[in-house]
């Protein structure tokens, strides 16, 4: 399966989906602010930890730049809320549907390997959209370890308010 990442300076893709403590979150609502939106495979595995606790790490510099975090994942809203407990996560997680359209909508599902083996899924890649709600960046590929500073740098070069 081939994914399609929206291009650069287009209108980010739209939607609406259920965070961590059953709250509606519409990318409209967060018009006029920068959003640094990703999608990783699974709460609580090891290279999804990484990320998010890396982001968490940096969670204040991003907002100090004016940014929002939003991650996405196909688990339920319990599953996101243990996680974000569990490490102590400073943002909101989104519950992509079955389908999910959240991902698919923005080119971050498709086909993976592993061990030798193809399977469609959840491809691990963060946007940055911007105030206008046009998509800024996109790291179609995104290394867990050290992504907060990677996105805190992006922010300072580009998000200057």
């Amino acid at each position: 399966m081939t994914t399609t990442l929206p291009a650069l300076d287009s209108e980010a893709p739209q939607f609406e989906a259920e965070d961590q403590d059953g709250r509606q979150v519409n990318l409209r609502d967060l018009k006029g602010k920068w959003v640094v939106l990703y999608f990783y495979p699974k709460d609580d595995t090891p290279g999804c930890t990484k990320e998010a606790c890396n982001l968490r790490d940096n969670y204040s510099e991003i907002q100090k730049r004016g940014a929002v975090v939003l991650g996405v994942s196909g688990d339920t809203a319990a599953s996101h809320r243990k996680f974000i407990d569990k490490y102590e996560l400073p943002f909101q997680l989104l519950v992509d549907d079955e389908n999910n359209s959240i991902a698919r909508a923005y080119g971050a599902y498709g086909t993976k390997n592993l061990y030798g083996k193809t399977y469609d899924g959840v491809l691990r890649s963060t946007f940055v959209i911007a105030p206008d709600g046009r998509i800024a960046h996109v790291w179609p590929k995104v290394k867990p370890d050290d992504h907060g500073e990677e996105v805190v740098a992006w922010l300072d070069e580009h998000a200057k308010e």
